[in-house]
């Protein structure tokens, strides 16, 4: 969603999140066994891949090699990253968010002549763009995994 103001211009973008390889999320059930309406826990959950990696041989299934060198890496960065225990962690991935994007905004040209500003915001992700001109362009990014 977009809307023109006076002077600014407000974005609001949903960001659908989707595991990597060999992980699923799931949406915790409520104490009735249906699935809340809003701010669930999402649990991330291994995957057998074996099928695959017998058939293609292009992976290892996680789940049943757990002792895996590359597994213990990717399994600490994802879960020290972008999650708490076994949930995933909607304030760390907009921390992790906010700090992408800060560090790529001052790769790009449009830095020089517009200033980024982080805005507060927990559970997503909320910029301001302000041009030298006085031009505000707001972003908002919602994170969302799918039911």
């Amino acid at each position: 969603a977009w809307s023109v103001h006076e002077n600014s211009i407000a974005y609001c973008l949903l960001l659908l999140l989707q595991p990597p390889p060999g992980l699923s999320f799931s949406l915790e059930l409520d104490t009735t066994g249906q699935l809340p309406a809003r701010h669930s826990s999402i649990h991330v959950v291994l995957e057998c891949r074996c099928s695959r990696e017998q058939l293609l041989g292009d992976i290892l299934c996680f789940l049943h090699h757990p002792d895996d060198k590359l597994w213990r890496d990717q399994s600490l960065y994802l879960l020290c990253t972008l999650c708490t225990c076994s949930y995933l962690g909607l304030e760390k991935i907009a921390c992790w968010v906010q700090r992408l994007v800060r560090s790529a905004w001052l790769l790009l040209p449009q830095s020089h002549h517009c200033q980024l500003m982080v805005l507060p915001s927990c559970r997503s992700c909320s910029f301001q763009l302000t041009s030298t001109s006085k031009m505000n362009a707001f972003t908002e990014m919602i994170f969302a995994v799918q039911q």
